[in-house]
């Protein structure tokens, strides 16, 4: 007979309880994106809406953005590193297959609990920020950090007009923790293998390996295919989020997509039919797409322009590479306070 395992029989509500980005200095025009490829600022604006991106430094890290973010995040909750049992960090530009990004952004932060990567592409966010609620709920760990960070600048083509000026840096990370009011809804997550191509590191590490005089990894990607999926699926699966936290499409205050497309966001929105007085995060104009920052960096534009309040119901919608997608209803956190 099996010996009786004790577990957390009693499961609490979870929130954000703070909120902290990083933005690299470096701001990249179109134009200049534009030298290395035949197109014009015009041009990419009608195809993507980006005006504006930004580029870490040189000697600027995944790393060091990473923990940036995490210590904004750790500020504006008040929560100090001892209590965080979790770091989770979301990212698909770590260049190092190990050790993982995590324990050493937790080492950093002073942080001692378990700490992992999550890579699930522009997804990666969401996904994680779902990892963390049902630790807190399950009492797993009192508090979790997420963290979304990519330095995708290191695996542009900067010759490939179909990719050289979508992508950017960036980092956002949020402390989830307990709470007497369900503030992080249900997930509504899931993937489709079979489009795999679509979006793809090319050529592999293992190719590059054998052929290091040839290209090396970068970003591919079918644009129309992505664009495809995106508008037509990604309402299913919103739907099915706000369904899922018991929230009329007309209680939304802020609707905060992935950043992939300014025409992709647009799309979207249009399906949804939000209400006017819904705000939709249209970060990827001056941020460029930063996969899995993506959204904590829309969230924290939202707060800090006052477009949006503490205390207000958004819908958060992450999808890519994968293809994987994951959404969720939440309360938005107060705007971070930036050292």
């Amino acid at each position: 007979m099996a010996i009786p395992i004790t577990n957390c029989q009693e499961i609490q509500n979870s929130s954000i309880l703070g909120l902290g980005v990083y933005r690299p200095s470096r701001v990249v025009t179109n134009d200049d994106i534009c030298r290395q490829i035949d197109s014009t600022d015009e041009w990419i604006r009608v195809r993507s809406g980006i005006r504006v991106r930004r580029f870490a430094g040189p000697d600027e890290t995944l790393i060091d953005m990473a923990v940036r973010a995490g210590r904004d995040a750790l500020r504006s909750s008040a929560v100090p590193p001892d209590q965080i049992g979790c770091v989770i960090v979301a990212t698909s530009t770590f260049p190092y297959q190990t050790p993982a990004a995590g324990p050493q952004i937790a080492h950093q932060l002073g942080i001692t609990g378990s700490a992992f990567d999550v890579s699930a592409g522009c997804a990666g966010f969401c996904l994680a920020l779902a990892l963390a609620s049902d630790v807190v709920r399950g009492r797993t760990a009192s508090h979790v950090l997420v963290i979304g960070v990519e330095r995708l600048s290191e695996f542009v083509d900067f010759t490939d007009k179909s990719t050289a000026f979508i992508f950017s840096d960036g980092a956002g990370a949020v402390v989830v923790g307990p709470s007497d009011e369900p503030g992080i809804g249900p997930v509504e997550w899931g993937s489709d293998g079979s489009q795999a191509h679509a979006l793809t590191q090319h050529p592999s590490l293992t190719t590059f390996r054998d052929n290091p005089m040839g290209p090396p990894p970068t970003v591919r990607m079918d644009g129309p295919a992505i664009f495809r999926w995106a508008v037509s699926e990604m309402e299913k699966v919103s739907r099915s989020a706000l369904d899922r936290a018991g929230v009329a499409i007309d209680e939304v205050d802020a609707f905060i997509p992935h950043q992939a497309n300014l025409r992709i966001t647009e799309a979207i929105t249009k399906r949804l039919k939000l209400k006017p007085a819904t705000v939709v995060a249209r970060d990827i104009v001056e941020a460029g797409n930063t996969s899995a920052a993506s959204v904590p960096l829309a969230m924290e534009t939202l707060l800090r322009t006052g477009d949006s309040h503490a205390g207000d119901t958004a819908l958060l919608v992450g999808f890519g590479a994968g293809l994987t997608y994951a959404a969720q209803v939440v309360t938005l956190p107060a705007a971070p306070q930036h050292s």
